[in-house]
């Protein structure tokens, strides 16, 4: 592997590992995440997980499915603009206005994530495409203290969603995107959102504080648009440079990156002791 590419996978790698939504929304609301939580309702979880489901489904109509296969620049900022105006609401109105908010921003976010595979040379044209770009909600960042195996958790996550994924795409190469075509692609959100409704969990307890308000809810959409954002470049960067190198050896330098990285305290993970550089 080239040298350039090499340190774009180890850009990122940092952000899949090192990058914690839980610990970012923590340090905005000024409370650990694990307090917020712990003051919702017990039922809440299983409404959320609804909503989640819902919101993934809907943003698959109303994002995915509208953009076309012409390479631009990805509006980033607009992006989150509009997914804090729409974080601002569900900050005024608390709990209750997430149904209605999540499925705007859950949109906004598919899109701009679609909109960014779109910039690393993905089709969206293409089912495959479709999928990874639904996966990126899965990708919730890792914990920065965490003793990481061979097995990290990034290619771990698209090892849990390889047989959802698997079927949706057997399936609708024969029903196409149609009633008959929607159990399989049900299967796949479904499996997204079971990691999904964690961070949306957090981001529900953060926005019902009564100190967060309006301003609030927009400044933790904001950063959780940013959030999937970042996690949807470095994604279809390792996409890219699969499609370049192969799958098996990016994930083994990626991998071995990983491992060179692990217990390091830097905001920068380094590669010029990797023997493979070369």
């Amino acid at each position: 592997m080239q040298q350039a590419d090499l340190v774009e996978l180890a850009q990122a790698a940092q952000r899949l590992e090192s990058t914690n939504i839980a610990t970012r929304i923590s340090h905005l609301v000024g409370m650990p995440i694990e307090k917020a939580l712990s003051a919702l309702p017990g039922h809440w979880s299983t409404v959320v997980s609804r909503i989640t489901r819902t919101a993934l489904e809907k943003a698959l109509d109303g994002a995915l499915y509208s953009l076309k296969p012409v390479p631009r620049r990805p509006a980033n900022r607009t992006h989150k603009v509009l997914a804090g105006v729409s974080g601002a609401l569900g900050g005024s109105f608390g709990i209750t206005a997430l149904a209605v908010e999540l499925p705007v921003s859950a949109t906004l976010m598919l899109r701009s994530i679609a909109d960014i595979a779109r910039a690393h040379g993905e089709d969206l044209a293409d089912l495959d495409t479709k999928m990874a770009c639904l996966t990126v909600f899965a990708l919730n960042g890792g914990q920065a203290n965490r003793q990481e195996s061979a097995d990290t958790s990034y290619y771990a996550v698209r090892s849990f969603l390889s047989k959802a994924i698997g079927d949706t795409a057997n399936h609708i190469a024969v029903h196409g995107f149609s009633k008959e075509g929607a159990p399989a692609l049900v299967k796949l959100v479904n499996a997204v959102a079971t990691r999904f409704s964690v961070p949306v969990s957090e981001k529900l307890a953060a926005q019902s504080l009564p100190a967060v308000g309006a301003v609030g809810g927009a400044s933790v959409n904001w950063l959780f648009m940013e959030h999937y954002q970042q996690m949807a470049h470095a994604h279809f960067t390792v996409r890219r440079l699969e499609r370049m190198y192969g799958k098996k050896t990016v994930q083994k330098l990626y991998s071995q990156i990983v491992k060179e990285n692990t217990g390091r305290q830097r905001k920068k993970w380094t590669v010029e002791k990797l023997a493979i550089a070369r």
